[in-house]
């Protein structure tokens, strides 16, 4: 039987055979693991680097969001208080306990603790200040004949302004910038420590485990903060993302109810132009033409108008097949509010019957808000006496809807619901805005609310485009300060919800 070769025999760890290509092997190759491990030690090593020279930015003082003058003072008065009593402190100390000239303890005393007024703003550059400063103090005091007995290589009044400047810049700076600032501490400490141990009395350690907490505490206190603000931006646009989609809602439901309005009108006209030559004798052949072109023209826009409405209507909404209301039915709608448990009144002028037909527009707007505002007295101010009113204009060119609620009466109630939808102003004045009137909503002295709304009869002039825009503007300004006052109140006939458009 052949022996195999050493050259194939597989070495024990240690042996000497083959050494050469066992050492070549080994440097030729290195393992993954390792080439990963120092990548990742150059990446950190880097990140930590740059983060020592890179402040955070802009320089805003600390504590500078608070709502409260004083919260916002107290970083100066901490900082100023520390600067007048450490260096006079510092300056004494050196003088006295390490036999530093005055001159120098007291220029070593004011790089120590000045900077804390620079830390309010921009602590990261005042910390390079003081920390070179405490340095060169400990190597300063290195030849003083009685140092063992002396706190070496950090002075107490050095510690203490050393710890309130690391607070100031963990409520600042990000936290590379932080670990980097503490491994300094205690590697400058250790440093101190190994060639001193005869001087050092242990304040390095002692410093590295403090500064670890309040830097640890602070950071945590910063990073808190930041993520309650970013909270609290978060709200802010969803409120105006719930508004804007509160709005979009609205008017995508006053489309589809004014569909039955408009697609009746051009019904009508296809009817009347298809059956023009038939109804009217001796047309010639160029006004049947046209009376035609008529005809298909709208049945085109009825097919058009079918498909935006299929686009405005969501996916869980059912197409409305009944008729759309108008003022006959606002009767239905108070009795229903009576048996709710509302007091309510119902007062429609003999005057509004003398105009005739009203506008199919102008109809199931003046029905909606009367629907909406009583829906709001049941939600928001149950048992409040209530009156409904519907009056024409002196010249007949008008409408005017009235609904007045009072206090609750009788023993207190909580509301139904205390934040509501927000579509109730919302949808009040779009379907005001879509007809060209106006509304007036408000509170009362008695704790009541008040809401009236004027619908013209007539067409009229549509608003420039800088003046809609205004008027929006206005709007909206308009529903902000209605609702804030309405939560304020407790008794509405409108939208109570603080939160909602």
């Amino acid at each position: 039987m052949s022996q195999p070769s050493p050259a194939s025999t597989p070495s024990a760890p240690g042996h000497a055979t083959n050494g050469h290509a066992t050492a070549g092997h080994s440097t030729a190759v290195p393992s993954a693991a390792h080439e990963s491990l120092l990548a990742a030690t150059r990446r950190h090593t880097s990140a930590l680097a740059r983060a020592l020279v890179t402040p955070a930015y802009p320089a805003t003082p600390l504590l500078a969001r608070s709502s409260r003058r004083w919260l916002r003072r107290l970083p100066y008065a901490v900082a100023g208080i520390l600067t007048v009593i450490l260096v006079p402190v510092t300056a004494q100390i050196l003088t006295n306990d390490y036999g530093v000239n005055g001159g120098f303890a007291s220029v070593l005393a004011a790089a120590q603790a000045a900077p804390l007024l620079l830390a309010v703003t921009r602590p990261l550059p005042a910390w390079w200040i003081v920390f070179i400063a405490d340095v060169v103090c400990a190597l300063a005091v290195l030849g003083y004949p009685n140092l063992p007995a002396r706190t070496w290589p950090w002075t107490p009044p050095g510690i203490i302004g050393y710890l309130f400047l690391l607070l100031a810049l963990a409520l600042r700076e990000t936290r590379h910038t932080l670990v980097a600032v503490w491994l300094i501490t205690g590697g400058v400490g250790v440093l101190f420590g190994i060639p001193g141990a005869r001087y050092s009395d242990g304040s390095n350690v002692l410093l590295f485990v403090l500064s670890g907490v309040v830097l640890l505490v602070g950071g945590a206190l910063r990073e808190r903060g930041d993520v309650q603000r970013r909270l609290a931006e978060q709200e802010t646009i969803s409120e105006a993302e719930r508004a804007r989609r509160t709005l979009l809602e609205e008017r995508a439901r006053i489309a589809r109810e004014l569909h039955d309005v408009v697609a009746h009108h051009m019904s009508v006209i296809t009817v009347q132009a298809d059956s023009a030559p038939y109804r009217i004798g001796g047309l010639p052949p160029e006004a049947e033409r046209e009376f035609g072109t008529i005809a298909a023209t709208a049945r085109e826009s009825l097919a058009e108008m079918r498909r935006l409405l299929g686009v405005l209507r969501s996916e869980d909404t059912r197409g409305e097949r009944a008729p759309q209301p108008g003022l006959d039915r606002v009767p239905q709608l108070v009795e229903a509010t009576v048996r709710a448990g509302i007091p309510t009144k119902l007062s429609i002028a003999k005057d509004v019957a003398a105009l005739g037909p009203l506008p199919q527009a102008v109809d199931l707007s003046a029905y909606r808000i009367v629907q909406e505002a009583l829906a709001n007295v049941v939600r928001h101010a149950p048992g409040a006496p209530t009156n409904v009113s519907i009056l024409a204009s002196a010249d007949r060119t008008g409408l005017t809807v009235l609904v007045v609620n009072g206090p609750a009466g009788g023993t207190p109630r909580p509301p139904l619901e205390t934040t509501g939808t927000g579509h109730g102003l919302v949808g009040m004045r779009e379907r005001v805005r879509l007809v060209g009137g106006t509304l007036d909503t408000g509170p009362l002295p008695d704790g009541g609310f008040r809401l009236a709304a004027r619908l013209p009869l007539v067409e009229v002039a549509r608003p420039t485009a800088k003046s809609a825009s205004a008027a929006e503007s206005a709007s909206a300004a308009g529903t902000d300060s209605a609702e804030d006052t309405d939560s304020a109140e407790g008794a509405a006939g409108a939208e109570r919800d603080p939160h909602a458009p």
